[in-house]
């Protein structure tokens, strides 16, 4: 975690306008608002907006198998040091079939021997995108396997997660009741 206290607070419930519960639907009728929606919520116009995007990158229409779309957010709540998505896909990543040493893993990267080779390449894509902005001719011959929106997915992918960690990160986002910061993000 960047930051040890809110730069934005999150609002209670009690301060919900209505235009704020509008924007919140889906999630009061899920019966749980994270501190991510209750801090976005302040600018409620936009936390709609966000919320379609954020809804595809997370849906079937995302053509990436879920296991694959979560190691690849992983991998950049990772790189981006964002200890609030990193805990709370964990969690998802563990119901999209990623395994604890799987998870662990993540965090060495492609170099790891243990992935597969459309494992390394997406890692390898996820790690170009969020330190250059582009993948290399190499890494996008290495993700051949995919069809061509499956590669539109990955980009689209680490996108959306660079941005949310960097909403996370900057706005002092901090980790909703019943969440443990990994140890070695506190290291770093």
């Amino acid at each position: 975690m960047r930051l040890d206290r809110p730069r934005i607070e999150p609002l209670k419930d009690e301060e919900f306008t209505e235009e704020h519960k509008d924007a919140l639907g889906y999630f009061l009728k899920q019966g749980w608002v994270l501190n991510i929606f209750r801090t976005l919520v302040r600018a409620p116009r936009a936390f709609k907006r966000f919320n379609v995007w954020g809804g595809y990158v997370l849906s079937e229409r995302n053509d990436l198998p879920p296991r694959a779309r979560e190691l690849i957010i992983l991998r950049t709540g990772w790189l981006c040091k964002a200890g609030y998505e990193w805990g709370q896909h964990v969690e998802i990543g563990r119901d999209c079939g990623l395994t604890d040493a799987e998870i662990e893993r993540i965090k060495q990267g492609p170099d790891a021997r243990e992935w597969t080779p459309l494992e390394r390449a997406l890692l390898q894509a996820t790690d170009e995108l969020v330190t250059d902005h582009f993948i290399t001719d190499a890494t996008w011959q290495a993700l051949s396997g995919l069809t061509e929106k499956q590669r539109m997915d990955v980009v689209f992918t680490v996108g959306q997660y660079t941005q949310v960690s960097m909403i996370l990160n900057s706005f002092g986002i901090q980790l909703d009741a019943g969440m443990e910061l990994d140890p070695d993000l506190r290291k770093r």
